[in-house]
């Protein structure tokens, strides 16, 4: 028997998989990518009896190979909150599988594993802009808010690391991240004691700087839409620049479209706050746009779709 894990490479997936192998230790096969690596199952190969955990990916972007793997006899426990269409009835098949807009897939694990990890269940919520239900979840840690902030820097840090065009984008590839993580079962010791935690946060605030001094070519009070270069800098935060504008403008949605070295764009879309809705229906009408409904985007926007694509987010969020 192997077992593989199959996760998004963005803070929700890493702390969802740092709690489950923190709670049962093993060696796995790790296959991850970019954030917006979500077709993963495709490079799964598996034979019966392999136990394959799958973390914070898309169900229906990944049905196919679902279905593939299941018919050659793998066990699959498959955690997710993205849309997940009709899901599978099979015997080998477990799902813990929620969409609804306030929580994320490292607090399903938490429920799962009966809160025995929580501070990492914190640091992805946070990491995946639920701020609001990560302060819930920490209410039993008894932190003070010092400490609440820092599980909270990390989240965003950890998280900023999984944007990019590439993996040669990120700071660290998301499975070198994991198991840098993976000796640390209280993340304020990450915080305090890991050199890579002082080179994400350098790296986020190096990137920040010049994404903050970007102004929106479109801007009303129920929306705002930013064109960011085609550099990795603006690959990076992408997702989490738009999670901070999302912040600071909750009733507002936001578009930030990165110009790709080869043409096009990479796009990320934030929801209003206030509803968290609409982000991932407007990005499925687009061949490589997926999500969920608070945080959506699409990997490759063509040029010739810019209007289409501008038209549709005015339409959704008018």
């Amino acid at each position: 028997m192997v077992n593989i894990d199959v996760f998004n490479g963005d803070a929700d997936g890493i702390c969802a998989l740092q709690q489950l192998r923190l709670n049962e230790p093993l060696e796995s096969t790790l296959i991850t990518g970019v954030k917006r690596d979500i077709n993963l199952l495709k490079r799964v190969s598996a034979n019966a009896g392999d136990r394959i955990t799958v973390l914070d990916i898309s169900l229906d972007k990944n049905r196919e190979d679902l279905c593939r793997l299941l018919e050659l006899g793998a066990e699959i426990h498959y955690f997710d909150h993205h849309y997940a269409g009709d899901i599978p009835s099979h015997p080998h098949l477990i799902t813990t599988i929620d969409t609804s807009p306030a929580t994320c897939t490292s607090l399903l694990v938490n429920t799962h594993l009966g809160q025995r990890f929580c501070a990492w269940a914190v640091v992805g919520a946070f990491g995946d802009n639920f701020d609001n239900s990560a302060r819930e979840a920490a209410a039993t840690l008894e932190l003070d808010e010092q400490q609440l902030d820092q599980l909270r820097q990390l989240g965003i840090y950890l998280n900023y690391n999984g944007y990019g065009a590439t993996v040669e984008d990120l700071h660290f590839p998301p499975d070198q991240l994991f198991r840098s993580l993976h000796p640390y079962a209280d993340p304020l010791d990450f915080v305090q004691q890991s050199p890579i935690f002082t080179r994400l946060k350098q790296g986020y605030e190096d990137d920040m700087t010049k994404g903050r001094q970007l102004k929106p070519e479109i801007e009303t009070g129920q929306y705002a839409l930013y064109l960011l270069p085609a550099e990795p800098w603006a690959r990076r935060i992408s997702g989490v620049l738009g999670n901070q504008l999302a912040q600071e403008a909750p009733r507002r949605a936001h578009a930030l479209l990165t110009r790709l070295p080869d043409g096009g764009y990479l796009v990320s879309v934030r929801a209003p706050l206030a509803t968290r809705e609409g982000a991932d229906e407007l990005c499925r009408q687009f061949p490589t746009g997926g999500g969920r409904k608070a945080a959506a985007g699409i990997n490759h926007l063509p040029e010739q779709q810019l209007d289409t694509f501008i038209a549709r987010f005015k339409e959704i969020y008018s």
